[in-house]
């Protein structure tokens, strides 16, 4: 910590200029690296009140929602806000034809009417701690990196279980900077999480895959959920006799709103960003893997938009699935945009330029590029490859999804092991699941097109047999046909395979057509893809690992570490931005922009008739702005990446007032190359919420619970 310390400082004085606004802080070193510039922006807390293990603080308001998102407490009842999107595959499993949470929004109206969530869980941070010297110091220099990576691991297993024995925290370590160094989270996990709240899609997804990745953003994109804990405060499982969690910290509600030039920051659980990416890895993201994607992703879409749009019951059963799809197709067609503006290579290779002129003459460093260089070009065949079998096989195509969960029983019947009733009886309800959220005929179109354009653009040493010569026939140009006799086509079959399951029916399963062509996909993966594309990544990392310790050494800059899922802080301003020439757009929208979107006929504008009444009326309550609108959503030049949906927006004085939930199109390359010029996140505004909450769905009673403040009545409380 002390070396991260000293780097920092050095870069600053050196430039003589405070820390940028770039960056995904660690929360336990704010105080020596990030707190003055912070306050000198309009931070009114200290370091100590941002994160704190003996006090109070705000991360103990912070979850991991379910691990692939970030909460926020807002009362002292647990009550959980989140995006809508992060709720959404909870909205959908408790929707149906009859009960159509998606269309209509659901509101406990109190605590016995809160749906439980089975396996959502709510993840706090106890401590951090650095941890580098116990992993890394004295392994012998003379280890392979194989050998290497096991001592590693192996202390990083005991520094775990020391630190969580006897204790009901969980703990795990993260390499940071490519492994120059290494830090410990202590956690703790609630799971008995219930759904209190969502809006209607028609304002939790206004704006839809028209709008994602866009401003100007009109979204409500909010739910509302709530931990319960036994009577004791603690993690339990679910159980009646649970009670609404106490938490150590809750954030307060800011009515103030926000105005140009305010201080932001945002709190959670950033994704992945790989900053420290070389010239080389820019172009073969830019120019071969984001294309190739993008092409996949595009073909899924157009056959699932046509099937839903033609049923009720696959819009609602594909309506989670499509949004996944969707969500990743749109941002790498704006990470490219965004590259191209940006100049994205040119400034990496200025960076490494720079970075071979600091470094001349120290062997560690003569030959780093180069070797990367070479690396990158040997990959590019096998990553292509893997981008391919993720985006088709293992993901897109269900069924075969599907027979690949009856490997490991397969196996151990071949093998004359018996399988319990308990892993018969998981895998039903797996089943089951699958089913629930399936419909044949999309699923055919969708493999049949996906299979066609997987040979079309691989070399065929990367193709099943089953696809190549004459065999592709069926295959390619009737997949209905060459599946007809699966016993994954339905429910009923599926199970029929569990309920007399024996030597019988895994002889069955393996001459199955959609579990061989499965196993033939794996195999191409497992022995001509995986090997090699492992290979050259870890020469990449471990290459990348030299390179990044040179820039931090030696190459004055701002050097913060990579997103990995872990809690983070990232502050800026509020501000609007020109995305090109002659376009300006102000940082916030109103109800009024609501208004002039909604067309009735076009499902991402449509809106609830009483929204629109409300609106019309200026009905806002005592949510509306000084200027007496309705704001909606804003724009802050806060890092932010995936995993930060549902993170807070908080200001100087530690108070909620928005609630991130996505970027804007030109800025969504700030996982790979950030620019302050182009890069916003987008928030909802708390009021926003607030008005859906209590003016719309008459849900008063929630608002009731949080602590809202103003400075003109109320300052923070502990």
């Amino acid at each position: 910590m002390k070396r991260i310390v000293l780097i920092a400082l050095s870069v600053a004085f050196t430039l003589n200029i405070a820390v940028a606004k770039e960056g995904m802080w660690l929360p336990m070193l704010l105080k020596s690296l990030n707190e003055g510039d912070m306050q000198s922006m309009g931070l009114n807390l200290s370091a100590e009140d941002i994160y704190s293990v003996n006090q109070s603080s705000l991360k103990d308001a912070i979850i991991s929602f379910g691990g692939f998102c970030t909460g926020e407490i807002i009362s002292d009842q647990g009550l959980i806000l989140t995006n809508h999107h992060c709720g959404y595959g909870q909205i959908q499993s408790h929707s149906s034809v009859e009960n159509d949470y998606l269309t209509n929004g659901y509101w406990a109206m109190n605590h016995s009417q809160e749906l439980t969530n089975p396996g959502l869980t709510a993840t706090f941070i106890i401590r951090m701690e650095d941890v580098t010297s116990e992993i890394l110091d004295s392994i012998p220099s003379g280890l392979s990196e194989k050998e290497r990576q096991a001592a590693i691991a192996s202390r990083i297993k005991s520094k775990v279980a020391e630190n969580t024995k006897d204790t009901h925290y969980d703990a795990y370590i993260r390499p940071f900077f490519y492994g120059n160094e290494y830090y410990m989270f202590v956690t703790e996990t609630f799971k008995d999480i219930r759904l209190v709240g969502a809006p209607p899609s028609a304002i939790g997804k206004f704006g839809g895959d028209t709008d994602n990745w866009m401003w100007p953003r009109h979204t409500g994109d909010f739910s509302l959920f709530r931990i319960y804990a036994n009577k004791d405060n603690m993690p339990a499982e679910y159980s009646e006799d649970n009670v609404p969690f106490k938490p150590r910290h809750f954030l307060p509600i800011s009515m103030d709103g926000v105005k140009k030039g305010d201080f932001t920051m945002v709190y959670g659980f950033p994704g992945r960003t790989q900053e420290y990416l070389t010239s080389y890895a820019i172009k073969q993201i830019k120019e071969v893997i984001n294309p190739a994607q993008i092409e996949v992703r595009d073909q899924a879409l157009q056959i699932m938009d046509k099937h839903m749009k033609a049923s009720d019951k696959v819009r609602i059963q594909y309506a989670s699935k499509y949004a996944s799809i969707a969500n990743y197709w749109k941002k790498w067609i704006g990470e490219n945009r965004g590259l191209e503006k940006a100049n994205a290579i040119q400034l990496k290779e200025e960076r490494e330029a720079a970075f071979t002129k600091a470094t001349a003459g120290m062997e560690e460093y003569a030959t780093v590029l180069s070797k990367l260089e070479k690396r990158y070009e040997a990959i590019e065949e096998y990553a292509l490859a893997r981008s391919f079998f993720v985006e088709i096989p293992y993901r897109k195509m269900e069924m075969m999804g599907l027979a690949n969960r009856f490997s490991s029983i397969v196996k151990k019947t071949e093998e004359g092991e018996e399988v319990s009733e308990e892993t018969l009886n998981k895998l039903k309800e797996q089943v089951k699941a699958h089913f629930k959220n399936f419909d044949l005929s999309t699923e055919l179109a969708v493999s049949q097109a996906l299979l066609m354009e997987y040979k079309a653009q691989l070399d065929s040493k990367y193709v099943p047999e089953s696809m190549k010569g004459s065999k592709s026939e069926a295959l390619l140009n009737d997949y209905k046909g060459y599946v007809k006799k699966s016993n994954f086509l339905t429910q009923e079959n599926t199970l029929e395979l569990l309920d007399n399951w024996g030597k019988g029916a895994a002889k069955k399963v393996t001459k199955d057509p959609v579990y061989q062509l499965m196993n033939q996909f794996w195999d191409v993966y497992f022995n001509k893809v995986r090997p090699n594309y492992s290979a050259y990544s870890n020469e990449i990392d471990s290459l990348s690992k030299i390179y990044v310790r040179g820039l931090r050494n030696h190459v004055p800059g701002t050097y913060y570490p990579d997103a990995n899922s872990t809690l983070r802080l990232a502050y800026g301003q509020i501000d609007n931005y020109n995305p090109k020439d002659g376009v300006k757009y102000d940082f916030f929208t109103t109800g009024k922009g609501i208004l002039e979107k909604y067309n009735p006929d076009n499902v991402d504008f449509d809106l609830p008739k009483d929204l629109v009444t409300l609106i019309e009326n200026k009905d806002f309550g005592k949510y509306a702005d000084e200027d007496g609108t309705l704001h909606v959503c804003f724009t802050a030049s806060n890092h932010t990446t995936g995993g930060n949906s549902g993170s807070p927006v908080i200001n100087g004085n530690g108070e909620l007032i928005g609630l991130n939930f996505d970027r804007n199109w030109e800025g969504t390359m700030s996982d790979i190359n950030y620019d302050i010029e182009q890069c916003r996140n987008i928030s909802v505004d708390i009021r926003y919420v607030l008005f859906v909450v209590d003016k719309f769905a008459n849900a008063g009673h929630l608002v009731e619970e949080m602590k809202l403040v103003s400075t003109n009545t109320q300052t923070i409380e502990e």
